[in-house]
């Protein structure tokens, strides 16, 4: 069986795909949301997701499950607000959300998700 890793680095590939499994790394706001409030991060977020499931062949309709971390729980509304919206119908996957420090002071929230790699 074989591994497949995209833009990796010393520290991490950026996706890595196995048993057409694809376990992406964990996404943050592109650098122009970096400063905006919760909605506006949660958006770029989302969007840099469908940007690295399109590269690997798959989309939000096979999505597996995501992991959401929150700088502040009381982002948890707005933040669910647009992932409802993003989330299509009758696709959700499994998901956990849990408060977190970030990696860096100005963001708000990060995901790490799995997808089915379509065929």
């Amino acid at each position: 069986m074989s591994i497949q890793r995209h833009d990796t680095k010393a520290r991490m590939s950026r996706a890595v795909i196995h048993n057409s499994v694809a376990y992406l790394c964990g996404q943050v706001a592109g650098p122009e949301a970096r400063h905006g409030d919760i909605t506006a991060q949660t958006e770029s977020m989302l969007a840099r997701v469908d940007a690295l499931l399109a590269e690997i062949g798959s989309d939000r309709e096979h999505l597996l499950s995501a992991t959401i971390y929150l700088k502040d729980g009381g982002d948890f509304a707005a933040m669910n607000a647009v992932w409802d919206a993003w989330v299509p119908e009758g696709h959700a996957p499994a998901r956990t959300c849990v408060c977190a420090p970030m990696p860096a002071d100005e963001l708000k929230v990060e995901i790490t998700v799995t997808a089915l790699v379509k065929a």
